[in-house]
């Protein structure tokens, strides 16, 4: 975790972060082994593989696992098609996650894996990329082309307390964290709760919805959560019941006519919050005045991108092909891309003549990834990037 959450000055209770409204503190006692500079791809790669030589910095611990050990990952930022980002560095792609993965498994240290991931678009780093014979079970919290979603946001319901002015957690994480707090997980299996997880995420916000999905070894979700996560003794003796199922109690319907029910897309987190700060600052205050102007700022950043990629395509493809250079998805089952040197060759040009891609500006991967199956080149980028972006 970067970890600049509990001490920023934007906190309202420093020390403290809570990950649902009116929760308890969820970061007192929790050891950090790779914060600030230290959190990057390459560390995480390095500490799933046992490499202590590949480390920078940190504590040093790696997973230092066995043919008989089961492990469990989990991930939570923010992604996009083919990659996930990391506080600090290089985003980490799926080919590299995917052959790092491999590795782990031709070295025979697990016995089975389950990996969880909280990211928008996360099913792309798994679709038609991790095999079953892997033994590796992963749940993401989106399709390969869907965004996921932040929950417990102001101005919706369930709304976080007042002093706080952004979203307390990500629907899918927030789902089945929730519902492992208080199921006896040594009776519950990986199954039962992707059920539980999927109709909260998909059916419960329908206006803000993403799908669950399940990738590798389908087999390992007849297994106990505990296997993996261990289990809280005092739910030892908890009933799962029908109601388990549903998160659509009538007493929050009751509760929320003055709020908008859902949750916004984790893209959108940023805007959101600035939005609200803006909003609900006092009419000429100073306060008032920067946040129009970094929400403006937002405003214009975004514009520019969707601008920057639309001339881009233009150029190399015609204005015609635009739309389908952006909108067009693979089958499942079938990797994102062909060749994913490519994808990371043109994301590294335009970033290097144009600027980095923002979380926002992420979204459009899926149109680099179309570019690259279509045959561009780097040539062809840097030019268009060029007469694009530096006029």
């Amino acid at each position: 975790m970067y970890d600049d959450i509990a001490f920023n000055v934007q906190n309202p209770r420093p020390g403290i972060i809570i990950n649902k409204p009116y929760g308890p503190d969820v970061y007192n006692g929790v050891p950090k082994d790779y914060t600030g500079e230290n959190c990057t791809a390459n560390n995480f790669l390095a500490v799933i593989l046992g490499n202590r030589t590949a480390l920078t910095g940190g504590s040093g611990k790696v997973v230092n696992s066995g043919p008989n050990d089961y492990i469990f990952i989990y991930y939570a930022d923010h992604g996009s098609a083919g990659m996930v980002t990391m506080p600090t560095g290089d985003d980490l792609y799926a080919k590299d996650l995917i052959e790092v993965l491999k590795k782990k498994h031709e070295a025979k240290s697990y016995k089975s894996m389950v990996f969880y991931l909280e990211a928008c678009e996360s099913g792309s780093m798994f679709d038609g990329l991790l095999t079953e014979d892997m033994n590796i079970y992963a749940v993401t919290a989106s399709t390969p082309a869907e965004s996921s979603y932040a929950m417990y946001c102001p101005g919706h319901y369930p709304s976080p307390e007042d002093d706080f002015e952004t979203c307390l957690g990500d629907l899918f994480s927030i789902s089945w964290i929730e519902d492992s707090e208080k199921h006896d997980l040594q009776k519950e299996t990986l199954q039962q709760q992707h059920g539980v997880v999927r109709r909260r995420t998909l059916v419960d916000y329908l206006d803000f919805s993403s799908h669950v999905m399940q990738y590798g070894n389908k087999e390992l979700s007849k297994e106990p959560i505990f296997s993996y996560i261990g289990t809280n003794p005092d739910n030892d003796n908890f009933t799962m019941k029908a109601e388990e199922f549903s998160s659509n109690p009538s007493a929050e319907i009751a509760h929320s006519s003055r709020l908008t029910r859902g949750a916004v897309s984790q893209r959108d987190a940023q805007l959101h919050y600035l939005w609200h700060r803006f909003n609900r600052s006092a009419d000429g205050s100073s306060e008032k005045i920067e946040a129009q102007k970094q929400l403006q700022n937002e405003i214009l950043s975004r514009q520019q991108v969707d601008q920057n990629i639309h001339q881009i395509i233009a150029l190399v493809f015609g204005e015609e092909n635009v739309s389908k250079m952006i909108e067009s998805i693979r089958p499942a089952g079938q990797p994102l891309v062909d060749d994913w040197d490519c994808l990371k060759m043109l994301v590294r040009i335009y970033g290097e003549i144009c600027g980095s891609l923002s979380i926002y500006g992420k979204k459009y991967t899926r149109a680099m990834a179309n570019m690259c199956n279509a045959g561009i080149n780097e040539k062809q980028m840097t030019l268009a990037s060029n007469q694009a972006c530096l006029k």
